[in-house]
């Protein structure tokens, strides 16, 4: 193993990472992670008892991503993450319920640590030890049990698991997709019913069935609402017993799958990398393409679609598999305003009309892409597509 000079935490190094074990006495595990960009205060987070072995809090994706979400009111120069070492290598089934939670003392007790690898200009000034303030990390997961951890030829490590959330006290379980390389960020989920209510205390034995008259993700339902500007057309295919056909960008679990087969009627292909849109071309058109990929660098923050995704070529691509009266609709999620001026600019070099659904989370918008010029049903209020 590496051994650390005293001086090495003292200067930020944009993206430096290291992890290093505290043997004695608590045999505690820390991450140092530096901010690749300019920050100018240091905070520490404590990992969820349990949660020690989760993507979000082990790899450097994870960590980067709670730096760069960080509450705190100025940017981070440098996140430090402390907790027990993880008791296995990959994420593991998580109850809340059964570790204790944090505590004030706690706080205190890490103090000393947090002081000493805190970066040498924070002690710059008036000579006082500066007070680094200890993040707590809450989100909605009381429970997960961890069903497979696998490899995708594109993705990558990924895992799916089950999850118990509560929120204003109401329970709801949910199936989970979520990717190594951006953990924090759900890729898709759709929710889930026990088969037995009597006992719900252990996930890990519970058994489930799918519940697809309901999509969870905040920006499906924008998605298939952006049809209505094509809405009359779609009812008039259904109403001479044609059946629309979507191609899905991005398909995560296939809940909008699903959903758009079972409760509208259509067929759809899914696949899960724009590339492979070019063989779907040549076989038939698409009455809707629906757009679905993030980003896999990291230091771009949770961001959609992928910057390849703007290129003329691709999306020229995805233009030429839409039948005339077609659309295209996507998931974005700027990482910038300067980012999402260029993602509208890019849109409108190549279709016809453009549309914005602001989700209303501050973080997604749907932008709908026509083909040709259409009457909408935006625009005369009449119609909207039939189940």
């Amino acid at each position: 193993m590496m051994s650390l000079s005293p001086s090495t935490f003292e200067t930020i190094v944009p993206s430096r990472y290291i992890t290093f074990i505290l043997p004695d006495p608590h045999h505690l595990q820390i991450a140092v992670l530096d901010s690749p960009a300019a920050g100018s205060s240091t905070a520490g987070m404590w990992i969820p008892r349990g949660r020690e072995s989760d993507w979000i809090f082990s790899t450097f994706s994870g960590h980067l991503q709670l730096l760069l979400s960080s509450p705190t009111t100025r940017p981070l120069s440098r996140l430090i993450l402390v907790g027990n070492s993880p008791s296995h290598p990959q994420p593991t089934s998580y109850n809340s319920t059964i570790h204790p939670s944090y505590s004030t003392a706690l706080q205190q007790n890490l103090a000393p640590l947090l002081s000493a690898l805190t970066p040498k200009p924070a002690f710059l000034g008036d000579g006082e030890i500066p007070e680094v303030p200890l993040l707590i990390y809450e989100d909605e997961v009381v429970k997960s049990s961890v069903l497979e951890v696998c490899q995708g030829p594109c993705v990558g490590e990924m895992l799916i698991e089950n999850v118990e959330l509560e929120n204003d006290g109401v329970k709801e379980f949910r199936r989970r997709l979520r990717f190594k390389r951006m953990p924090n960020f759900v890729q898709t989920q759709i929710r889930i019913r026990p088969k037995d209510e009597s006992c719900l205390e252990n996930l890990d034995t519970l058994e489930f069935e799918l519940d697809k008259g309901v999509l969870v993700q905040p920006y499906l339902s924008p998605m298939v609402a952006g049809m209505l500007v094509i809405s009359q057309f779609l009812e008039g295919q259904l109403r001479d017993g044609f059946r629309p056909k979507a191609l899905c960008l991005g398909v995560g679990g296939g809940a909008l799958l699903g959903f758009l087969r079972v409760h509208l009627g259509f067929e759809v292909a899914g696949v899960e990398e724009d590339e492979l849109a070019k063989n779907e071309s040549e076989k038939s058109r698409f009455h809707v393409v629906m757009v679905d990929l993030d980003s896999n660098d990291p230091t771009m923050g949770v961001c959609a679609p992928p910057q390849e995704f703007l290129r003329k070529s691709v999306l020229l691509g995805a233009r030429a598999v839409l039948r005339k009266e077609g659309v295209l609709i996507i998931n974005a999620i700027p990482s910038s305003k300067l980012y999402y001026e260029r993602l509208i600019s890019k849109f409108q070099e190549v279709f016809e009309e453009l549309y914005e659904i602001d989700v209303g989370n501050g973080e997604n918008f749907v932008l709908i892409a026509t083909k040709s010029k259409t009457e909408s049903a935006l625009d005369s209020n009449e119609g909207c597509l039939s189940e």
